[in-house]
This record gives structure tokens, C-alpha cells and sequence, in this order.
């Protein structure tokens, strides 16, 4: 197990974010919802489990798509991109079921407004060593993290029509919690898992080295580097990807947030009971000198994975860049039980569906 390895699994078998099951029981939640669909039967169509929920108001035409989101610790060194990217992130979820978002609710909870708050890379431990940050008030982090919240609805479009806040916490990390509800422009909901061996996993943006968060929970890195908001970015890739949408070719779409390329294509192979081989070389990316490791696993914002059948990857490859956006071929869904990321020919690294008691254990004490 080398270090990317042991970041990635760390998030995709340790960390809450993709684990949320280990606390929440989903079953007791399925049994609510079998009750209820007696009254409201057909109203819920996907959900919980994917990447957002797809329902109906029973005496309405069409479908509806929603998802909530939090985005919090990022909003200690850059708040206003940390809640730009829960905006995003939560869109890009509604965006992956097949939905076009329209509306948001957010809640804010943070320090009361007076006090003092360091924002910057030593924002965790509230004394500034390395004389980038910033000593503000709480009611100006606040004033950040709602201009955040604004101008990616405004690229994208988006309604805020309300939401709570609160001035009772007292943690360094605020909280930033977003809701977005979207309509499903599509016939069929697409889903996250992948459908069948040989299909081709296609990388909808470009990758950069921003949103290390993956790697800095792990220990792999000292400081975190959230991901940067990308508005225009954003934007082309809702309507790539949409376009993509509107050919039919589409069979799974996964939205890349938290562990980026690595664990947006692990999730769909695993969920959909295959394996993948993934080329990192085939990325385009923004930047010099970002490493295969970076490739695989940064959060950069602006990016979906779709995957098709090879007799229609150019036909959704021109759809996609008739919107002005980057669409690369990275890789295909195999029958194995594990994914395969390579960089010009070497492994990166390999990750298993199922890890052993030891490697587990392994994780969770480091």
C-alpha cells in the first residue's frame, strides 16, 4: 500500500464523507419511506444513496431532483471559495442525476459576529506563523462566505430563496450547509453505478492541484489547499454536460467532489459490481507540474465523469464540446474487482471493492 494508495482508501473507506452509512441508518430510513409511499405512491424515485434524490409531488407533471450538502472546515482558510464549491458541489450532484438546478436553501452557523477570527492556512490553530492570514470578525467571514454563496448562483443561474443561520457555535470550523432542488430534464434518472464492462469512462473539465483535502486528512500533506471556486468553468460543464445528457448515450454520470478522479470512478465501478482501469496521462490538466498522484485524487471543481458505450463516445464527445469545455477519454469499466489508475504506462495505484480486517485496521489508526 504506498501513500496515494492509503489516501484514497482513507477517504473511500474511512472518512464519514463517503462512509455516512456507518452512522446513519438507512435502513430504519427505507422502512419510513416504504410506509409512506402507501399514501404517496410513485412519488420517490431514487433516494438515499446516489448522488441526489428524484421525486414527484403527487399531482404535478414531471420529475424533481435535490441534494444537501456540507462544505465546512474549508471555510477556516478560504471562505469564500469554500462555500462557493458547497454551491457547486451540490449542483453538480443534481446535475449528475440527470437534473438542472434551480433553487437553493443554505444555512449558516458561525461565532458571534464581534469576535475574532483567523482566516488563512493557519486558521486552525488561530495563531498566524506564516504571515498570509487575516484577523477578522466573524460577521465579516460571514460577509465572505454569503458573496460566496451569491456569485456561484449567479453563474449558475440559481434561485436563493432561504435558509437559517446561527450565531451559537463556538468551534473554529463554521458550518456551511447548502440544499439545492433542481428539475430532471431527462426521461430516465441516470444513476452513479456503472452499468457494463467495456463501457468508456469520459472526464468532463480539466484537473488542477487545488483541493487537496483527501490527502491532507490522511496525512500526506501539512496543509490544505481547498479547492478554488470556478464559475465560468462551472457553467460549461452544467451545460457540457446536460448536452451530453440530451444525446441518450449517457449510461452513468458521477459528480467529482471529495477524492476527485479516484474516488469518483471507484464509487461508480464498485457500486455497479466491476472493476476499471483509468489512464491519468490521458487527463488534461491546468497546471505544470502536477503529479499523477494530484491527477487522481484533487478535488478540482468544474469536472463530471460520464460513461458510455464506444460506439457512442463521439457523438457525446462532440456535444460535450460544443459547450467549450475539455472531454477526455480516461478509461474503461472492466469485470475485475478493483480499479487501476496508470500514469504513461506505471501504477499508481490500485484499489480494492473490498478491503481486508488488517488493512482496515491499518487505516483507521494512522
Amino acid at each position: 500500500m504506498n501513500t496515494i494508495e492509503k489516501a484514497l482508501m482513507h477517504a473511500l473507506f474511512v472518512h464519514l464523507h463517503h462512509n455516512i452509512d456507518r452512522v446513519i441508518d438507512f435502513e430504519a430510513i427505507n422502512e419510513l419511506n416504504l410506509e409512506v409511499s402507501r399514501l404517496f405512491s410513485g412519488a420517490l424515485l431514487v433516494g438515499p444513496g446516489d448522488d441526489a434524490a428524484v421525486f414527484k409531488i403527487p399531482g404535478t407533471e414531471g420529475l424533481l431532483v435535490a441534494k444537501m450538502e456540507s462544505h465546512c472546515s474549508p471555510n477556516v482558510p478560504r471562505p469564500y471559495d469554500a462555500t462557493a464549491t458547497l454551491v457547486s458541489g451540490a449542483l453538480r450532484d443534481v446535475v449528475a442525476m440527470g437534473g438542472r438546478p434551480m433553487f437553493l436553501l443554505n444555512f449558516i452557523g458561525t461565532r458571534p459576529l464581534e469576535q475574532k477570527v483567523l482566516v488563512g492556512p493557519c486558521g486552525f490553530d488561530e495563531k498566524c506563523t506564516c504571515g498570509e492570514c487575516k484577523e477578522m470578525t466573524s460577521k465579516e467571514r460571514v460577509d465572505l462566505m454569503m458573496n460566496g454563496l451569491r456569485d456561484m448562483c449567479r453563474a449558475m443561474d440559481v434561485f436563493i430563496v432561504g435558509g437559517g443561520f446561527s450565531t451559537s457555535f463556538s468551534d473554529i470550523v463554521p458550518a456551511a450547509v447548502g440544499a439545492v432542488i433542481g428539475k430532471l430534464v431527462v426521461q430516465v434518472p441516470l444513476t452513479k453505478p456503472a452499468k457494463a464492462v467495456g463501457d468508456n469512462i469520459i472526464l468532463i473539465g480539466q484537473t488542477g492541484n487545488d483541493g487537496n483535502d483527501s490527502l491532507f486528512r490522511a496525512g500526506v500533506v501539512n496543509q490544505m489547499r481547498p479547492a478554488l471556486a470556478l464559475f465560468e468553468e462551472e457553467r460549461r460543464t452544467m451545460e457540457s454536460t446536460l448536452a451530453a445528457f440530451q444525446t441518450g448515450k449517457v449510461k452513468a454520470c458521477s459528480d467529482l467532489g471529495a477524492a476527485g478522479i479516484g474516488a469518483g470512478v471507484c464509487e461508480s465501478a464498485k457500486y455497479g459490481g466491476f472493476g476499471a482501469v483509468v489512464d491519468l496521462s490521458s487527463v488534461s490538466v491546468k497546471v505544470d507540474g502536477i503529479t499523477p498522484e494530484e491527477i487522481l485524487i484533487c478535488e478540482t471543481q468544474g469536472r463530471m465523469l460520464v460513461q458510455v458505450a464506444g460506439e457512442d463516445i463521439s457523438e457525446v464527445l462532440e456535444a460535450i464540446r460544443s459547450k467549450g469545455t475539455k472531454a477526455d477519454v480516461i478509461g474503461a469499466i472492466t469485470r475485475d474487482d478493483k480499479q487501476v489508475f496508470t500514469y504513461k504506462g506505471k501504477t499508481v495505484a490500485i484499489i480494492p471493492n473490498k478491503l481486508s480486517e488488517a488493512v482496515l485496521k491499518e487505516l483507521k489508526e494512522e
